[in-house]
């Protein structure tokens, strides 16, 4: 069964021990950071924090709530993130134009089942149990300083929902937003995501009214959390998304002040606009990269109405040096996706996009290599499918190389390239964050092919085989092998 929200979550992490609550009075200051941090990257004890005792708040604050794998994988309801990928495979597996009724009606289970993800709208829930239009208070909720030159407090875990002024379909992101008073936030969408191509629509065809409604939740079932930074086509709906994740619809609810619905059990929601005439400057910000990313001009949001549950939660992330919480949304996304990439790119046999990188840095994949230059051809398709865009390096190896084993990975690399013919350079956009681009937004990328090369391929001489023992020997020392006492 689903989480219905963030508590039946945090309950269900407390029973299995992987959540801690922490008594002692913390401040929201550094210091829940330091905490989250040690913890985060440690291997003995990465557990979620509940920090219930939060220096001026009687709000407490939930952290790294899926900071690690087995968390990630409770989060959304399976025991691999691979199951996923797998549904994802079979519920693509729709009859074909001209395919014959038996097909059709095999197919009519998936289309319900597609159907039932669709979000519900209600009318009464409880992120409105307190509504206030009078004044609202940011300040009432303890938003975490995370680093030391941050600008100021962000929040960190917001859901960021917006309409298509033409189409009128739904948007949501994870933009992280700077508090600046009680009422106006910063507003980090970067270029390239579905946020700011509203607020340029927007722009465009509204001369008279400069004001594009937003609302945010804070707090919602971890499906719903994810779904915000999942890198979905853009005619996707999140919400029908975190409905296939839940195996259950998302319940949505109209806002107070805005024609926006929201998340129903959220634990706070912020009702407003941004001005589309107004930026301010935004940063700086402690970031995934484990760089500080700069002050920049950013739209401002303004709060016209705060509504929450009668004792809320306050969720936050903490993203820095990795690994971090944002690895295990980040290794989320490199399972899930990959069917999607195959439909692409049939040749892809899987793909690791390492921490490290912050996932979109670097990319390793290996394929089914069929003809000269095919690695090739694999970059430029991958640079060329969404935020894959922003990808810096891209590794490419052949198919019986394991990606997710660094050390295959890079004695392929190391031995298997000439420098001149097998590294590609490509120019093209990169993340707002990339602090080391020649020019804003704009990026050279590197793709290795480090793939065996072919005569066809221009290879003059013959390339070696790798060195492998016979089965016949490998057969004989395992039947003999308690016989050496070794072990």
């Amino acid at each position: 069964m689903p989480y219905n929200d963030l508590r039946e979550f945090i309950h269900d992490l407390e029973k299995r021990g992987w959540l801690k609550r922490i008594h002692t009075e913390v401040s929201h200051h550094l210091e829940i950071s330091e905490i989250t941090d040690r913890v985060s990257k440690s291997k003995e004890k990465n557990v979620a924090l509940l920090f219930d005792n939060v220096k001026g708040f009687d709000i407490p604050v939930v952290t790294n709530l899926m900071g690690s794998y087995e968390r990630m994988c409770l989060a959304l309801g399976v025991s691999s993130l691979d199951d996923i990928a797998k549904e994802i495979e079979q519920m693509m597996e729709l009859p074909k134009p001209g395919g014959g009724m038996l097909d059709k009606l095999k197919a009519l289970p998936k289309l319900a089942e597609i159907a039932s993800f669709m979000p519900k709208i209600v009318k009464k829930a409880p992120c409105q149990e307190v509504v206030i239009t009078e004044e609202p208070d940011l300040f009432k909720f303890p938003v975490l300083t995370c680093w030391p030159e941050d600008g100021g407090p962000f929040i960190t875990l917001p859901l960021v929902f917006s309409k298509d002024p033409v189409t009128g379909k739904r948007n949501c992101g994870m933009y992280r937003m700077q508090v600046y008073d009680k009422q106006t936030t910063g507003m980090h969408w970067h270029k390239h995501k579905g946020g700011a191509e509203h607020h340029r629509k927007s722009d465009k065809l509204n001369p008279d009214s400069r004001k594009m409604e937003v609302a945010v939740a804070i707090g919602c079932d971890p499906a719903v959390i994810y779904s915000a930074t999942a890198p979905l086509p853009p005619d996707i709906d999140e919400m029908v998304f975190a409905g296939f994740l839940r195996k259950q619809a998302v319940e949505m609810v109209p806002c107070k002040t805005v024609d926006l619905e929201v998340p129903a059990r959220a634990e706070i929601v912020l009702e407003g606009y941004v001005d589309l005439d107004e930026l301010r400057t935004e940063g700086p910000f402690g970031d995934h990269t484990g760089y500080y990313s700069l002050a920049d001009e950013y739209p401002v949001f303004h709060i016209t109405a705060i509504t929450h549950r009668k004792d809320p939660i306050y969720a936050a992330t903490l993203v820095g040096q990795p690994p971090q919480e944002d690895a295990y949304l980040g290794k989320a996304t490199e399972r899930i996706f990959l069917p999607l990439m195959k439909i692409m790119l049939p040749e892809i046999v899987d793909i690791d996009m390492p921490i490290e990188g912050g996932f979109h840095n670097c990319v390793i994949v290996s394929i089914r290599k069929r003809y000269p230059y095919h690695a090739r051809k694999v970059m430029s398709g991958l640079w060329g499918m969404g935020l894959m865009m922003l990808a810096k390096l891209i590794i490419v190896v052949d198919e019986d190389v394991d990606v997710h084993d660094y050390s295959q990975v890079a004695w392929r690399v190391f031995h298997n390239i000439d420098a001149r013919r097998d590294i590609m350079f490509v120019d093209g956009p990169t993340d707002d964050l990339d602090h080391a681009s020649q020019l804003p937004f704009i990026s050279s990328k590197m793709g290795i092919d480090a793939t065996k090369k072919w005569a066809s391929e221009g290879f003059q001489r013959e390339w070696p085989n790798d060195i492998v023992m016979s089965k016949e020997i490998k057969d004989l020392v395992d039947r003999k092998w308690k016989s050496y006492g070794i072990e």
